[in-house]
Parts: structure tokens; C-alpha cells; sequence
């Protein structure tokens, strides 16, 4: 499973996306993990593949601070999502709002093991400053 591409996709007013197909290809079953995550953007996870990564994450030892405050952020947002059969799924209030939703729309890109969500203005601006 690789997620890949990037999409711009409409949000409606109560926070319902379309997940692009590409994307929705590599989710089994109707139900995904979505979080906040490590930049301005909401990070997407197969709800199988979700497990087994907060599986390991709780292994991680409680006495390291780094790992103590990934856990919060993490685990604070994470929700879990249904997919209707159109291949919609509302985004969350707390999570709409970490992200930002100023226009209607939303870029979803593929990172491999994950997709992200972006506000499309701040994706523009990230995307610009990335060298390769």
C-alpha cells in the first residue's frame, strides 16, 4: 500500500470531502484514521495500518519527553472516520479547525505510508518553498 499523487478536492460547508480514488484505492473497508498531523495538515492512515503504528507507539518509553508529547498529538486527534460508498467522509470540528479551512478547498496528497490534508492556500505556500 503507497499513497501517492496530489488532488484538490472540494469541502463542503460541514466539512464533507471526496476522497480521490487513487487514494481511496489503498484504504481496506469503509473506515479510516484521520489526525493532526506534524505540520499545518491532517495526516490519513488505512485503519489496519493505524493500529499496528499505535501499537508500536505505545511501546515507546513514557520517560522521553519527545515521545510523550508525540503521543499527544497524535493520539489528541486521531479520529476515526467512516467512508460512505460515494467515497465521502466529514472531517471532524476540532480537526477542521487545526487545519484551517479558509477557502472550499483542500489538497490531499500521498506520502507513501500515509495521505495528508491540506488547506489548499497553506499547501501552495509549503509546496513553494521545498527544494528538491
Amino acid at each position: 500500500m503507497v499513497f501517492y499523487g496530489e488532488y484538490t478536492v472540494s469541502i463542503t460547508e460541514g466539512g464533507r470531502v471526496v476522497i480521490p480514488k487513487r487514494i481511496r484505492e489503498n484504504l481496506k473497508g469503509d473506515t479510516c484514521v484521520l489526525t493532526k498531523g506534524f505540520d499545518a495538515c491532517l495526516a490519513g492512515y488505512d485503519k489496519d495500518d493505524w493500529e499496528r503504528r499505535a501499537n508500536e507507539l505505545l511501546s515507546v518509553s513514557l520517560l522521553e519527553k519527545e515521545h510523550i508529547e508525540k503521543k499527544r498529538l497524535v493520539f489528541s486527534g486521531a479520529h476515526y472516520v467512516g467512508i460512505d460508498e460515494q467515497g465521502r467522509f466529514v472531517i471532524p470540528k476540532g480537526l477542521l479547525e487545526f487545519v484551517g479551512t479558509s477557502t472550499d478547498k483542500m489538497v490531499i496528497i500521498g506520502v507513501g505510508d500515509r495521505f495528508e490534508i491540506w488547506n489548499a492556500s497553506r499547501w501552495k505556500e509549503y509546496s513553494g518553498e521545498m527544494k528538491l
